[in-house]
């Protein structure tokens, strides 16, 4: 028998060993990367004199590791602080002193058996298809350094430091417990925005990168839900907000600025349609003690008759048998001070088979807004605030006109388009950058 079916071949039956008894952390595995690790250490225990099933096994791994951009090592072990299993849940709401003795017991044990799997390097995964398929030279090992996108937070390298100094990996659970308790696990850890899509969260990869730098002339109404934020930040009481307005002032992006604003905090944003509000009261249920906070975030929210996402948006905003989670509020943007649409036939008229007290029905649709616990008004900007807001995002943009010329073209924009607005700015300063630049060549 060659050296590679005495010795590698008890090695990697070891690594099936250790993968195979995970008893918490098996979807660390889960993922193409880990099935396709798991599917070349199979190939490579089973003799293929052509060692074909060998070099497609590896390729197929290979292919997908280089799609995650991570080396082997690093991404099993982002998949640990990743990963939503009983230990990470309970340990997020409780010491782990007071965990049970088993669930800690098998975290530790897993912990062990994934520091095997993550010392087998790319290059030891190449040496094996080379010694198994008798190549003169050794297929590419797999390895990339840590860039921008894939650099961890400064908790989840302060974690990582730890378990790759320790020998056994067991001794490291406490800081890990730690990192769960402040991080969370799962979509929430590894996304700053989500969505709410056919009964589910999903991540939001790349969220709008607007900062609330680039937002003007309405600085009140920027304070005051800084000032919420902060207190939701700070695990005091925060009210949920209707941002109420002229379209194209800024409201959707004073929100989804805040979530950059905090991008080193624990804020999480969560985006819900209209036509998902008769989920809400679920979703919200679902955020109950978890370490991060959240905004629900409700865009162009207006209502119909007999909606069910009125009904179960009132039960978030006033409350039910059930108590508020404390590190949730409500964001929601209309364009309507009324929410739920009126017409002339809704008002009471005195006739047989009409109901008693119309007039309170009335007043209870026209009253909703008031259920939120702050309204905060965006007026139509007129032109002094529309070309102060022009002159600073041009400003930031690098633009180099004379104030003059700067004004008459802004405002000549505004006529033969949307008018004046904060959105109507941006377009007219993303346009003029582009055009300058294009003369400028």
């Amino acid at each position: 028998m060659s050296s590679f079916d005495a010795s590698a071949i008890a090695s990697i039956h070891f690594l099936q060993r250790q993968a195979a008894s995970l008893l918490l952390y098996q979807s660390v595995l889960f993922g193409e990367v880990g099935g396709s690790f798991l599917d070349l250490l199979q190939a490579l225990r089973h003799r293929d004199p052509q060692g074909l099933s060998y070099l497609q096994a590896y390729g197929r791994w290979f292919r997908a590791a280089s799609a995650v951009r991570q080396s082997w090592q690093d991404y099993l072990i982002m998949q640990i602080l990743l990963n939503d299993n009983p230990f990470t849940q309970q340990v997020q709401q409780t010491e782990l002193e007071n965990l049970p003795p088993a669930l800690v017991a098998a975290a530790q044990q897993d912990l062990q058996a994934l520091q095997s799997l993550y010392e087998c390097s790319g290059t030891q995964l190449s040496h094996w298809v080379q010694e198994a398929s008798g190549l003169p030279l050794a297929p590419v090992a797999w390895y990339q350094e840590q860039d921008e996108t894939t650099t961890p937070s400064q908790e989840a390298t302060k974690v990582i430091n730890s378990l790759q100094q320790l020998e056994n990996w067991a001794d490291g659970l406490e800081d890990l417990a730690a990192y769960y308790r402040q991080c969370g696990t799962g979509l929430f850890a590894k996304y700053r925005a989500l969505r709410w899509v056919s009964g589910q969260l999903v991540g939001i990869g790349h969220p709008d990168p607007v900062q609330l730098t680039e937002l003007f002339a309405y600085e009140s109404q920027r304070d005051a839900l800084l000032k919420n934020t902060e207190f939701l930040l700070a695990g005091y009481p925060a009210l949920h907000v209707l941002l109420y307005g002229s379209r194209g002032s800024g409201k959707s992006s004073l929100v989804k600025g805040l979530l950059n604003k905090y991008r080193s905090g624990n804020l999480r944003l969560i985006e819900v349609a209209k036509s998902d509000l008769k989920d809400l009261p679920q979703i919200v249920d679902s955020l109950r003690g978890v370490p991060q906070k959240f905004m629900i975030f409700v865009d162009d929210l207006s209502f119909e008759e007999d909606d069910d996402g009125f009904k179960a948006l009132k039960v978030v905003l006033e409350g039910s048998v059930t108590a508020r989670p404390p590190n949730v509020v409500v964001y929601a943007t209309s364009n309507r001070r009324h929410l739920i649409r009126e017409f002339f036939d809704d008002r009471p008229r005195p006739s047989d088979r009409e109901e008693i007290h119309a007039w309170d029905t009335m007043q209870e649709k026209l009253s909703f807004s008031d259920r939120f616990g702050l309204t905060l008004t965006f007026e139509p900007a007129d032109q002094n605030a529309y070309l102060t807001i022009v002159r600073n995002l041009a400003a930031q943009a690098g633009i180099n006109l004379r104030q003059e010329d700067l004004d008459a073209r802004a405002l000549q924009w505004a006529t033969r388009h949307n008018g004046r607005s904060g959105r109507t700015a941006r377009q007219f300063v993303d346009f003029l950058k582009a055009e300058l630049a294009l003369t400028e060549r």
